[in-house]
């Protein structure tokens, strides 16, 4: 190292002809030019020999940024970050205010268990859907309550709002009695089911769109007492506040976001504002948000993580005990989602797209700024200004609804904004396109749209964030991550383009492979099923995994 100017932090220049003290043998510095040039100026009264040099090493800011910033040659070990630091915070806020005390995984490692091998379910540490649950007809029937504070209507659905309707479908399908309870639709009819099992409950929503607790509890205890009594409770996020749930303990719930992880969106819209748009407000709220969170969590009884990184932070930061922590990815339906070529071209031929394109982009969702429009919309912007034939070979396709729509028709006759698509149309979507991307800037949640163009055989391109890389792309055998910058998101575009279409197919096929082993809506409902069952009957909480 050429820098020993920080030995254990004492923060002493180490001379060309002296051994650094910290080291138990004799080391002789090197520096380059510029770090000869600070160290030996003015007020700094260190005398320094030069020699050529290997390499400059500074421990953490030991050399600040702005003297850093233009050797080359120079290496930080970072011995903590601020962004480590909130954990600290978190938890020192907790007990000062609180009167009670209170990673990525392999595919392989939970293969490799024996055949034989009878797993305990409460504390199983990986996603449920790696482990085959039966497909015979359920043991029992169980009566389950929902809540959740709007269901979906049409293509306008969330995230949350499509997980419910996925989830509690095909648990209606095999055939449990399903009691709903949300609110009414303001300005539109509700849909209706074939399922003489599923029942709606529905009560009009507060100013701010929740479900009036008051009202869904009279309701939930009217149906609990009529015939027997639910064997299950399921909220989705807060459809049931705290304040009920604490009474309840044969309940769950799934987590969609948590504070948490929302402090690294945080930071990331942050780094994207412009220097005219004002600083939000929340990168100051957060970390008192996450605090409340770690304050009632516990109040629920079981709780259901849609990543692998949600599960880790409800057991580590927020303090959950690992028997009540279930990790249960999302799933979408694979009867829709699949490979149909055929349908594919007919998509892209009725929207006039010649075979001669190269490549074909895809982005669906909401066209919102917090799900990164801005950010691809800008890095496409400089990519068709500097290369013209990149924007003469690439089509992109933008399904969904949001203001950011009307600004991708700036970009020319290569950009097709197709509005609001219903599945089976976005089913035909996917299959029109060589690579979804997903520019999200939202670190919470496991995107539904990722798993959809998995199952169809496409290859996704998102955003490097703990939630996609330690549950979706989790390789580049699948896809591609890129930082959230224009920089960064540029560069992987150019990649995607250069390697072709031979090379996204083949990629395609490892992400439906890895889609149907762990985001179908057949291994996410199976999962849940023997989640509500083993939280009404002890005996359905072991396990005997077949290989």
């Amino acid at each position: 190292m050429a820098l020993e100017a920080s030995c254990r932090g004492a923060r002493k220049a180490c001379l060309d002809s002296t051994p650094c003290p910290c080291r138990k043998k004799a080391m002789r510095c090197t520096f380059s030019p510029l770090l000869l040039q600070w160290l030996s100026g003015a007020g700094r009264g260190v005398e320094v020999t030069s020699r050529p040099f290997n390499a400059d090493h500074s421990e953490s800011v030991g050399l600040f940024h702005a003297q850093a910033k233009d050797v080359t040659s120079l290496a930080v070990t970072w011995q903590g970050n601020t962004y480590e630091s909130i954990h600290s915070d978190i938890i020192r806020s907790f007990y000062k205010h609180s009167k009670n005390n209170i990673n990525c995984y392999s595919i392989n490692l939970v293969m490799m268990q024996k055949q034989k091998e009878v797993i305990d379910l409460l504390t199983f540490p990986y996603a449920w859907n790696l482990l085959s649950f039966s497909t015979d007809p359920p043991p029992r029937i169980l009566k389950i309550a929902l809540f959740v504070k709007k269901w979906p209507h049409r293509s306008r659905a969330g995230g949350l709002e499509r997980h419910a309707l996925t989830l509690h479908l095909a648990l209606a399908k095999r055939g449990h009695e399903l009691h709903i309870f949300t609110a009414s639709p303001p300005n539109s009819s509700f849909p209706s089911y074939s399922f003489p099992n599923l029942v709606f409950h529905l009560s009009k929503p507060t100013s701010g769109g929740y479900l009036e607790q008051a009202v869904v509890w009279n309701q939930f205890q009217t149906q609990n007492l009529t015939g027997r009594s639910f064997d299950v409770v399921h909220t989705e996020s807060v459809g049931l506040l705290h304040t009920r749930a604490k009474n309840v303990p044969n309940l769950a719930v799934t987590w969609h976001g948590i504070a948490y992880e929302t402090i690294h969106s945080d930071i990331i819209q942050e780094l994207l504002r412009t220097p005219e748009a004002q600083q939000a407000s929340t990168m100051t709220e957060r970390s008192a948000k996450v605090v409340e969170e770690v304050k009632f969590f516990p109040r629920y009884s079981h709780h259901v993580a849609t990543s692998d990184h949600a599960g880790d932070v409800l057991k580590r930061i927020y303090m959950i005990p690992e028997e009540r922590v279930h990790i249960i990815l999302n799933g979408v339906d694979e009867e829709i989602f699949r490979p149909e070529p055929s349908q594919g071209n007919d998509f892209k031929q009725r929207l006039g797209i010649s075979k001669s394109r190269s490549l074909v982009l895809g982005m669906a969702g909401r066209l919102v700024k917090d799900k990164g429009h801005p950010l691809i919309f800008e890095a496409l912007k400089q990519i068709f200004m500097e290369n013209k034939e990149f924007q003469q070979s690439v089509t992109v396709l933008v399904a969904g609804d949001g203001p950011w729509g009307a600004r991708y028709k700036e970009l020319g006759a290569h950009i097709l904004v197709l509005g609001p698509l219903e599945q089976a149309q976005l089913a035909k979507f996917y299959n029109a396109i060589d690579i979804f991307v997903n520019p999200t800037l939202r670190a919470q949640g496991l995107d539904h749209t990722l798993l959809e163009a998995m199952l169809t055989g496409k290859p996704v391109m998102a955003t490097r964030v703990a939630s996609i890389t330690g549950s979706v792309i989790v390789g580049p055998e699948v896809g591609y991550t890129f930082s959230p910058s224009v920089d960064s998101l540029k560069t992987t575009l150019y990649r995607v383009w250069n390697d072709g279409r031979v090379v996204l197919e083949k990629k395609g096929k490892a992400a439906r492979q890895r889609g149907m082993q762990l985001f179908t809506a057949t291994k996410m409902a199976a999962a849940y099923e023997r989640l509500f069952l083993c939280i009404s009957k002890e005996e359905y909480c072991k396990h005997q995994n077949s290989s």
